[in-house]
């Protein structure tokens, strides 16, 4: 068996979304949890939505934010104007299809929900600790290990953890040397820190 086969491929990075044209198309239950999920992490994102129908519950969320233009009518070519990244949730597969083709001659990053193959980016489950965040991918196979992960790792990491990453941020711009220098005093402290806790924990 050829285990690259079965690996990970995706290439996990983070992206500053406010700066980004986001277009939604589509206003149902799927639609209002990818809306969710963007504006939980990047409340200023720049969002147009077109959809003939939206739900009381996308309207609700969407109409909190000034920067989430919601347009009911029927998607058209011209929509894509400006869009950098684009979210197809409507129930029409095939008109999602053709959406994504548009979209991928104007070089649009493209997310078609519950189409994995024709997906550019998927979205992940996400811890959001402050500072600290961490995206889980199972690669498009299993969301709700992702989800059953997310849950872990809020509840056992300490929300304390953002206070000492605000202090070693600080700490950093005190230490003298080069960039090497500092990450060897930044990673003799932090041991330092894993090895208290341990501590505390046997005792």
């Amino acid at each position: 068996m050829n285990d690259s086969l079965h690996q990970n491929k995706l290439f996990p990075f983070f992206v500053k979304l406010e700066q980004f044209s986001t277009l939604i198309v589509g206003a149902g239950n799927v639609a209002h949890e990818k809306l969710g999920v963007i504006l939980a992490n990047s409340p200023s994102t720049k969002i147009k939505v077109v959809a003939i129908e939206v739900s009381d519950a996308f309207e609700s969320l969407a109409i909190q934010f000034p920067n989430v233009e919601v347009i009911k009518k029927g998607f058209d070519y011209t929509d894509l104007e400006g869009v950098e990244i684009m979210i197809l949730a409507t129930n029409n597969k095939v008109l999602n299809a053709e959406i994504k083709e548009l979209g991928k001659k104007h070089h649009i990053l493209t997310n078609v929900v519950d189409t994995p193959d024709l997906c550019d980016f998927y979205f992940g489950s996400i811890v959001n600790k402050k500072h600290l965040k961490i995206a889980i991918s199972t690669n498009g196979k299993s969301p709700v290990v992702s989800k059953r992960l997310r849950q872990y790792f809020e509840e056992f990491i300490p929300d304390e953890l953002d206070d000492s990453i605000e202090n070693l941020h600080a700490l950093r711009d005190r230490i003298q040397g080069d960039l090497a220098q500092k990450a060897k005093a930044l990673n003799d402290l932090t041991k330092i820190l894993v090895l208290k806790e341990q501590e505390e924990q046997q005792n």
